[in-house]
């Protein structure tokens, strides 16, 4: 599905690096998680996988389209769904994914179905005429997953969709992502909640300093984990915490 060699990026030809060599597979159907403290250059990466940011090194394929060619990406039915809110907030819910249904070109003839089918999947068919800027938190983010879901993605980009929110709207987020999994949607998944990560993912990633310092399932990651984390209760967190070397950073 989605096939990442060797891809640099900087924002300047004298800035370092943020991203450093990145070799990725991501087989079609995967619910990858991408792991890293604030500043790895995973939310980058997700940028550039939606074509956000172009990139001047490496190669990136998807269904084998070369995705520097934009003919390609429109062709690969992605989409982003970002960790800040983007929408627009003294618009209703139905407003909302009205105007983003015809920002992703879905055809006036199936968007008011594409409406009904991205609220239904996000539980929000009895808020359509609330106000955004009135929902709650856990609420916001189901409508910025709504939104991500109008144009029916094969490849869907989540930065972390469930940050700051309540346990109830978490476990519902979490479980229509689950439902798009089996329903065959590839998913590209950032969190800091450790938990989710190993609940939901069946292929998983640490990153670091622009760098991948593991990929695999989480029982190959703990498998090749070293003696210092096995030596005590092994989990991802206790990995993930030696393999970055801190355990907080603002």
């Amino acid at each position: 599905m989605i096939s990442i060699r060797q891809l640099e990026f900087s924002y300047s030809p004298s800035a370092r690096p943020v991203l450093k060599g990145i070799d990725l597979e991501i087989p079609e159907n995967a619910l990858f998680g991408l792991l890293g403290p604030n500043g790895a250059g995973k939310t980058t990466l997700l940028s550039i996988l939606a074509g956000l940011i172009p990139c001047p090194a490496g190669c990136l394929f998807v269904d084998g389209r070369d995705m520097s060619e934009a003919d390609n990406r429109s062709a690969a039915r992605l989409s982003l769904v970002p960790q800040e809110y983007a929408f627009y907030l003294p618009l209703t819910v139905r407003e909302n994914l009205t105007f983003f249904a015809g920002v992703q070109g879905v055809p006036k003839a199936e968007m008011d179905a594409r409406i009904h089918e991205a609220a239904g999947q996000t539980g929000l068919e009895e808020r359509l005429d609330s106000r955004a800027g009135k929902l709650s938190g856990g609420l916001k983010r189901r409508l910025n997953l709504a939104i991500g879901l109008l144009n029916r993605p094969r490849l869907l980009l989540l930065d972390e969709p469930t940050v700051g929110i309540d346990p109830h709207s978490r476990h519902f987020i979490l479980e229509t992502i689950r439902q798009l999994g089996r329903n065959g949607t590839t998913v590209i998944y950032t969190s800091h909640y450790m938990e989710e990560v190993e609940e939901l993912c069946d292929q998983i990633a640490i990153m670091d300093h622009g760098q991948i310092l593991r990929n695999g399932t989480l029982t190959e990651l703990l498998a090749e984990a070293p003696q210092s984390v096995r030596g005590r209760q092994s989990t991802l967190e206790s990995l993930f915490l030696d393999l970055t070397t801190r355990g907080l950073r603002d």
